[in-house]
């Protein structure tokens, strides 16, 4: 047993009121009613064949005027808002999960895309990207000749 300042040292006990402050702490912290986006926001789907790429992304809440959508060779790049839902001054919140604010995802492709050919369609929240492969990416089959 270790002494300190002439009393008994009891290491479990100070790692304990360690906790209990470092949780008071964070209590008081301000809370600036902004709820972080995880990692992975949107959540996304990618589909792959010979022709191109489907992408679909999960975006309730979020209006198509708020997404930007941009292709540079083999990489897509989805940014958006997602605006606070508002319900009137006198209203507080009760539970909040749902998160607001920006976001970025980058996807690079397996293959170049024809970028002037990207159509993308928005129903229900969800986000569908179609990327055409460029032609000059796509497989060839190569004809043998016979000697």
């Amino acid at each position: 047993m270790f002494r300190r300042f002439g009393g008994p040292f009891y290491p479990l006990r100070e790692v304990e009121r360690l906790r209990r402050e470092m949780n008071r702490l964070a209590a008081e912290l301000p809370s600036s009613g902004r709820v972080n986006m995880a990692a992975g926001y949107p959540a996304i789907n990618v589909w792959t064949n010979e022709d191109g790429a489907i992408i679909s992304a999960e975006l309730p809440g979020v209006k198509p005027d708020d997404i930007d959508i941009s292709v540079v060779n083999d990489t897509l790049t989805l940014k958006g808002q997602r605006n606070r839902d508002e319900c009137g001054e006198e209203a507080r919140f009760h539970r909040r999960e749902r998160g607001c604010g920006g976001f970025t995802r980058s996807f690079q492709l397996p293959f170049q895309v024809e970028p002037g050919k990207v159509e993308a369609t928005f129903d229900k929240g969800v986000l569908e990207i179609t990327l055409p492969r460029a032609e000059a990416d796509k497989p060839r089959k190569i004809t043998i000749k016979a000697g």
